[in-house]
């Protein structure tokens, strides 16, 4: 897929992918995997044997204007996924046509998900919305992430034209823990502080002690960074000029809580190595 202007941008890609995770007596597996579209997965696998990891792959070369992207993700009862990507997510300037990224995920009683995928960048006059949506169990566990890239600041081309439309959700048996919305357009970026790079982390269940574990890792990130705890949901934001500093930051935090919310070492998936 190549950049604005292309055959795809004028039809556009319908892609989805449907994931189901069962706990069997020894491991999680995938028991289902439907996708179609330039939606996928590669082969599962167990680098601490019980746990199912995960990469999902994106359309190749990025996401353009019309495209529609659909993922669903279940987990049934005692399951445990470590979901990642290969590579970042890219959004591509439209010359109209928005492009939409839904993203469901359904978690059962004693479940696990780790959400962590790679960046998501936005060139410059790209068109994009996206919805994500957590649904928990009071017993399932939750470690989850999102970073945003506005522009392509390495290159020194800020956000300056486009617009999007992000809405992030979190829900407990039914009921809302979390409604975000973030919606920027036509280069005003002062919701973000004039940060070209936005992140959100999500545990849960949370507690005092995790938040101080928290607080103490955003050091780095200075002014532009909190962590708050609400009906058992810790919720981690911060702004940045710089990508390393976030990546790192995350890691961190994600390695430091991994013990605490999982019983669980923190395994590094090796896609982050490479």
């Amino acid at each position: 897929m190549s950049g604005a202007g292309s055959e795809s941008e004028k039809t556009g890609w319908r892609a989805t992918l449907a994931l189901l995770f069962r706990r069997m007596p020894e491991k999680t597996v995938l028991t289902s995997a439907r996708h179609s579209g330039p939606l996928t997965v590669q082969r599962p696998f167990y680098p601490e044997e019980d746990t199912c990891h995960l990469y999902l792959l994106h359309p190749p070369g990025g996401i353009v204007g019309g495209d529609e992207l659909d993922i669903s993700v279940i987990l049934d009862a005692n399951s445990h996924a470590l979901i990642t990507m290969p590579g970042a997510s890219k959004f591509y300037r439209s010359h109209g046509p928005q492009a939409r990224l839904s993203q469901r995920f359904e978690l059962a009683e004693n479940t696990i998900l780790e959400w962590l995928p790679q960046d998501t960048i936005f060139f410059p006059m790209a068109r994009a919305a996206l919805h994500s949506v957590f649904h928990l169990h009071e017993t399932s566990r939750l470690m989850a992430w999102e970073l945003l890239c506005l522009g392509r600041p390495v290159m020194g081309e800020p956000f300056s034209a486009g617009e999007i439309s992000n809405r992030l959700e979190v829900w407990k048996d039914g009921m809302p823990l979390l409604i975000e919305r973030l919606h920027l357009a036509d280069g005003d970026l002062r919701a973000v502080a004039q940060q070209p790079w936005v992140g959100t982390l999500l545990f849960y269940p949370g507690n005092e002690n995790l938040l101080d574990i928290t607080r103490e890792k955003l050091t780095p990130l200075d002014a532009y960074a909190g962590a708050t705890l609400t009906d058992g949901l810790l919720t981690v934001r911060f702004l940045s000029h710089d990508n390393l500093v976030c990546q790192r930051a995350m890691r961190e935090i994600w390695q430091a809580l991994r013990p605490h919310l999982l019983n669980k070492s923190p395994y590094i998936p090796r896609i982050w190595l490479t």
